[in-house]
Protein backbone atom coordinates (compact mmCIF):
# COMPACT_ATOMS: atom_id res chain seq x y z
CA UNK A 1 0.00 0.00 0.00
CA UNK A 2 2.88 2.33 0.69
CA UNK A 3 4.19 1.96 -2.94
CA UNK A 4 0.80 2.74 -4.09
CA UNK A 5 0.79 5.97 -2.19
CA UNK A 6 3.93 7.19 -3.51
CA UNK A 7 3.08 6.43 -6.75
CA UNK A 8 -0.28 8.14 -6.17
CA UNK A 9 1.61 11.18 -4.94
CA UNK A 10 3.68 11.12 -8.27
CA UNK A 11 0.68 10.85 -10.79
CA UNK A 12 -2.13 12.93 -8.64
CA UNK A 13 -3.63 14.25 -11.85
CA UNK A 14 -3.35 11.32 -13.95
CA UNK A 15 -7.02 10.18 -13.88
CA UNK A 16 -6.91 6.83 -15.76
CA UNK A 17 -4.24 5.68 -13.12
CA UNK A 18 -5.87 7.32 -10.10
CA UNK A 19 -9.37 5.66 -11.07
CA UNK A 20 -7.76 2.01 -11.30
CA UNK A 21 -6.71 2.20 -7.79
CA UNK A 22 -9.61 4.22 -6.11
CA UNK A 23 -11.35 1.33 -8.27
CA UNK A 24 -9.20 -1.23 -5.96
CA UNK A 25 -8.76 0.89 -2.39
CA UNK A 26 -11.24 3.82 -2.28
CA UNK A 27 -9.50 5.51 0.49
CA UNK A 28 -6.55 6.36 -2.17
CA UNK A 29 -8.86 9.54 -3.41
CA UNK A 30 -6.98 10.90 -0.51
CA UNK A 31 -4.00 11.34 -2.25
CA UNK A 32 -4.85 12.46 -5.90
CA UNK A 33 -4.83 15.97 -6.82
CA UNK A 34 -7.72 19.05 -5.33
CA UNK A 35 -9.15 18.16 -9.55
CA UNK A 36 -9.68 14.74 -9.03
CA UNK A 37 -10.99 14.66 -5.88
CA UNK A 38 -13.42 17.13 -7.19
CA UNK A 39 -14.06 14.98 -10.19
CA UNK A 40 -17.88 13.41 -9.88
CA UNK A 41 -16.09 9.92 -12.55
CA UNK A 42 -13.38 9.56 -9.92
CA UNK A 43 -15.31 9.98 -6.60
CA UNK A 44 -18.38 8.33 -7.53
CA UNK A 45 -15.92 5.03 -8.42
CA UNK A 46 -13.73 5.76 -4.91
CA UNK A 47 -17.09 5.60 -2.57
CA UNK A 48 -18.78 2.87 -4.47
CA UNK A 49 -15.24 1.01 -3.71
CA UNK A 50 -15.51 2.67 0.16
CA UNK A 51 -17.95 4.69 1.02
CA UNK A 52 -15.70 6.27 3.45
CA UNK A 53 -13.51 7.63 0.70
CA UNK A 54 -16.57 10.53 1.04
CA UNK A 55 -13.98 12.05 3.82
CA UNK A 56 -11.39 12.61 0.83
CA UNK A 57 -14.46 14.33 -1.85
CA UNK A 58 -13.87 18.02 -2.20
CA UNK A 59 -16.73 20.07 -0.59
CA UNK A 60 -18.72 20.45 -3.58
CA UNK A 61 -19.14 17.11 -4.00
CA UNK A 62 -19.72 16.71 -0.09
CA UNK A 63 -23.01 18.85 -1.13
CA UNK A 64 -24.72 16.50 -3.68
CA UNK A 65 -26.96 14.52 -2.37
CA UNK A 66 -26.62 11.70 -4.87
CA UNK A 67 -23.01 11.25 -4.01
CA UNK A 68 -23.54 11.18 -0.25
CA UNK A 69 -26.22 8.77 -0.76
CA UNK A 70 -24.23 6.71 -3.00
CA UNK A 71 -21.12 6.73 -0.38
CA UNK A 72 -24.24 5.76 2.70
CA UNK A 73 -24.81 2.44 0.35
CA UNK A 74 -21.46 1.26 1.85
CA UNK A 75 -20.78 3.36 4.62
CA UNK A 76 -24.07 4.95 6.39
CA UNK A 77 -22.26 6.86 9.02
CA UNK A 78 -20.57 8.79 6.42
CA UNK A 79 -23.26 11.19 6.26
CA UNK A 80 -21.35 12.98 8.87
CA UNK A 81 -19.44 14.09 5.70
CA UNK A 82 -22.05 15.74 4.19
CA UNK A 83 -22.26 19.13 3.94
CA UNK A 84 -24.35 21.71 6.51
CA UNK A 85 -26.58 21.96 3.94
CA UNK A 86 -27.17 18.19 3.19
CA UNK A 87 -27.69 17.92 7.26
CA UNK A 88 -30.77 19.16 6.96
CA UNK A 89 -32.11 16.61 4.38
CA UNK A 90 -34.88 14.53 5.60
CA UNK A 91 -34.30 11.89 3.44
CA UNK A 92 -30.75 11.92 3.31
CA UNK A 93 -30.37 11.67 7.35
CA UNK A 94 -33.56 9.27 8.05
CA UNK A 95 -31.80 6.88 5.68
CA UNK A 96 -28.73 6.88 7.52
CA UNK A 97 -29.89 7.00 11.00
CA UNK A 98 -31.85 3.66 10.27
CA UNK A 99 -28.42 2.01 9.69
CA UNK A 100 -26.41 3.86 12.18
CA UNK A 101 -28.38 5.65 14.92
CA UNK A 102 -25.68 7.99 15.69
CA UNK A 103 -25.92 10.34 12.21
CA UNK A 104 -28.56 12.00 15.18
CA UNK A 105 -25.79 13.54 16.44
CA UNK A 106 -24.46 15.31 12.97
CA UNK A 107 -28.43 16.37 11.89
CA UNK A 108 -29.57 19.68 11.78
CA UNK A 109 -31.48 20.82 15.12
CA UNK A 110 -34.51 20.61 12.82
CA UNK A 111 -34.48 16.75 12.16
CA UNK A 112 -33.14 16.31 15.97
CA UNK A 113 -37.02 17.13 16.94
CA UNK A 114 -38.52 15.54 13.83
CA UNK A 115 -40.44 12.63 15.25
CA UNK A 116 -39.98 9.71 12.23
CA UNK A 117 -36.19 10.66 12.47
CA UNK A 118 -35.84 10.48 16.15
CA UNK A 119 -38.02 7.33 15.87
CA UNK A 120 -35.50 5.40 13.50
CA UNK A 121 -32.38 6.88 15.18
CA UNK A 122 -33.48 5.27 18.56
CA UNK A 123 -34.98 2.21 16.61
CA UNK A 124 -31.30 1.59 15.83
CA UNK A 125 -29.42 3.10 18.90
CA UNK A 126 -31.65 3.69 21.52
CA UNK A 127 -29.11 5.67 23.85
CA UNK A 128 -28.35 8.31 21.00
CA UNK A 129 -31.83 9.94 22.49
CA UNK A 130 -29.67 12.13 24.15
CA UNK A 131 -29.11 14.16 21.23
CA UNK A 132 -32.83 14.48 20.75
CA UNK A 133 -34.88 17.80 21.34
CA UNK A 134 -36.26 18.32 24.64
CA UNK A 135 -39.96 18.05 23.62
CA UNK A 136 -38.80 14.44 21.80
CA UNK A 137 -36.89 13.03 24.58
CA UNK A 138 -40.76 13.87 26.58
CA UNK A 139 -42.60 11.87 24.40
CA UNK A 140 -43.33 8.41 26.08
CA UNK A 141 -43.43 6.41 23.06
CA UNK A 142 -40.13 7.19 21.52
CA UNK A 143 -38.97 7.08 25.06
CA UNK A 144 -40.22 3.52 25.20
CA UNK A 145 -38.35 2.72 21.95
CA UNK A 146 -35.10 3.87 22.79
CA UNK A 147 -35.22 2.04 26.29
CA UNK A 148 -36.31 -1.18 25.09
CA UNK A 149 -33.44 -1.08 22.91
CA UNK A 150 -30.80 0.13 25.75
CA UNK A 151 -31.81 0.71 29.03
CA UNK A 152 -29.07 3.28 29.32
CA UNK A 153 -31.44 5.49 27.34
CA UNK A 154 -33.29 6.33 30.90
CA UNK A 155 -30.74 8.61 31.77
CA UNK A 156 -31.40 10.73 28.94
CA UNK A 157 -34.85 11.54 29.34
CA UNK A 158 -36.99 14.31 30.34
CA UNK A 159 -37.85 14.53 34.33
CA UNK A 160 -40.87 13.99 33.66
CA UNK A 161 -40.82 11.03 31.87
CA UNK A 162 -37.98 9.70 34.76
CA UNK A 163 -41.28 9.64 37.13
CA UNK A 164 -43.61 7.91 35.41
CA UNK A 165 -43.88 4.45 36.32
CA UNK A 166 -43.98 2.47 33.12
CA UNK A 167 -41.11 3.85 32.09
CA UNK A 168 -39.18 3.37 35.37
CA UNK A 169 -40.08 -0.14 35.14
CA UNK A 170 -39.17 -0.40 31.59
CA UNK A 171 -35.69 0.57 32.58
CA UNK A 172 -35.59 -1.68 35.42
Amino acid sequence: MEEEIKEIQNNPENKEYIMQKVSEHGKLLEFASEKLRDDEDVVKLAITQDGEALEFASDRLKNKKEIVMLAMKTAPWTAFYASEKLKEDKELILTSVKEYGQTLYYASENLRDDEEVVRAAVTNKGIIIKYASYRLRNNKEIAKIAIEQDKRAYHFLSKELKEDEEIKKLAE
